[in-house]
């Protein structure tokens, strides 16, 4: 096949190949075919445009739950929260009822983190109430702050021997017995028997 013969061949191809038009084409309105007008199908339900409950003027009040599944695990509710409320208060008020350290605490909004500087309101929608974070705790358990053991308080009055002695033991042990066996003559004949034992001892 000669250059020629090919060329031709080529170009026959290429003109049997549909025509591409460029991005910048613009088509010529008067060849235009004619169109017949498109209508909107109906929605099976109308749109209702949500209203919103608030009083113009009114600050609204916005819930706040922080939940961690894992260790330590923490579920806390904070109610009545202003939209101008950060998340550095939001952790400094987890960390009063938690004793977990604030800067202990990461704060995510649906899976991402949260800067502290961000507020409520802009977590939200218009018409949501309710803001939900899971936390992180660095350190895991190991941050949690242990309280200090509480000092027991001992009781005062009479005591060992002494009580023994006195109707009140008898009649609390009596009504101890009647609680546990229900049984108002069984648990009389055992607080009998044991004020006899303890008496014969004695």
């Amino acid at each position: 096949m000669t250059e020629v013969s090919f060329a031709k061949s080529f170009l026959s191809a290429l003109d049997s190949r549909p025509v591409k038009l460029s991005a910048e084409h613009v088509e010529d309105p008067k060849t235009y075919a004619a169109r017949s007008p498109y209508t909107l199908p109906k929605m099976p339900k109308p749109m209702i445009k949500r209203r919103s409950t608030f009083i113009p003027g009114q600050e609204r009040s916005l819930s706040v739950s922080v939940k961690s599944l894992r260790n330590p695990p923490l579920d806390v509710k904070l109610s009545s929260q202003g939209p101008n409320t950060s998340v550095l208060d939001v952790k400094n008020a987890v960390s009063d009822e938690s004793g977990i350290p604030v800067a202990k605490l990461k704060l995510l909004h649906r899976k991402k983190p949260v800067p502290d500087s961000k507020v409520l309101k802009d977590l939200v929608a218009d018409d949501e109430t309710h803001v939900e974070f899971s936390v992180m705790v660095m350190g895991g358990a190991a941050a949690v702050k242990t309280p200090p053991a509480a000092q027991a308080e001992v009781a005062q009055g009479q005591s060992g021997g002494e009580v023994l002695d006195t109707r009140e033991f008898w009649d609390d042990l009596k009504g101890f017995l009647l609680q546990r066996i229900r049984d108002e003559k069984t648990a009389g004949e055992l607080a009998d028997t044991f004020q006899a034992a303890w008496r014969a001892k004695a």
